[in-house]
């Protein structure tokens, strides 16, 4: 099947010159262009791309503010930042593992980032996942890292902010994300979860369970060394023993 593929870019030149490019190499079907970030919303929830070629820099809605807006769940794109932006922006995409092509853009690059598209279309929760580090990605020293899990939702795979995420529990091999009204199945194990989430505000409370502080609604003492913790949701967990350090953390928090 031809790679559908959505060009975005304010500069028509720009949008020109990779829509050349793109027609030259095989499978690759030009499924639309948009010349902002509100267009290009539009034209993804429109068209529903395989592939979207996202220019970073662009006035009012920037390439990385139209990942973070993607809506949630439905069939997500594989994003390939397009920049002509500084270093410290290119060490920021390769930190958060995300493709990109550095204006101007060769066929040779190009055509590596098509292939690397390719092989990810069809495994909606690697799409999934690299979104989220496109969502992750911070151009700004000083800026906080916005922290993204993915969840599965039956065959979709939604996106969901750490914030609102209340705790993750795992049941034997499963990991459940448990959220206000909701719960998804996570896509990794809860040790990579941890470790994706260290220096927030989530604790491991004992071996299957790891909480979010903000949501912590009451504290229970049922022995000396263990505790009852309910969460906003109604959620409860038992702390163990071993992981009791991490209440007292939560009581000078």
């Amino acid at each position: 099947m031809p790679l559908n593929v959505l060009i975005v870019d304010d500069e028509p030149v720009a949008r020109k010159i990779l829509r050349e490019e793109l027609e030259l190499l095989d499978d690759v079907e030009i499924a639309g262009e948009a010349a902002d970030g509100c267009e290009a919303l539009e034209r993804i929830a429109a068209l529903s791309p395989d592939v979207v070629f996202l220019d970073l820099q662009m006035p009012e809605l920037g390439g990385l503010e139209v990942a973070r807006r993607m809506p949630r769940g439905g069939r997500l794109p594989v994003i390939v930042v397009v920049t002509a932006f500084d270093q410290f922006a290119i060490q920021a995409l390769d930190a958060g593992a995300v493709d990109y092509l550095l204006k101007p853009v060769s066929q040779e690059r190009l055509s590596e980032a098509v292939a690397r598209a390719r092989r990810l279309v069809g495994h909606p929760a690697d799409v999934a996942d690299q979104l989220a580090r496109v969502q992750e990605t911070v151009l700004e020293p000083t800026a906080p890292r916005l922290r993204k899990i993915v969840g599965r939702d039956g065959s979709e795979y939604v996106l969901l902010n750490a914030s609102e995420i209340f705790a993750f529990q795992a049941e034997g091999d499963l990991v459940w994300i448990l959220t206000a009204k909701k719960r998804y199945l996570a896509s990794q194990p809860l040790r990579a979860i941890q470790e994706r989430l260290k220096d927030t505000h989530f604790r491991r409370v004992h071996r299957g369970a790891l909480v979010n502080v903000d949501h912590v609604r009451k504290m229970s003492t049922l022995t000396s060394q263990r505790w009852l913790l309910t969460l906003g949701n109604g959620a409860e967990f038992i702390v163990s023993k071993r992981m009791a350090h991490s209440v007292r953390e939560l009581l000078s928090w």
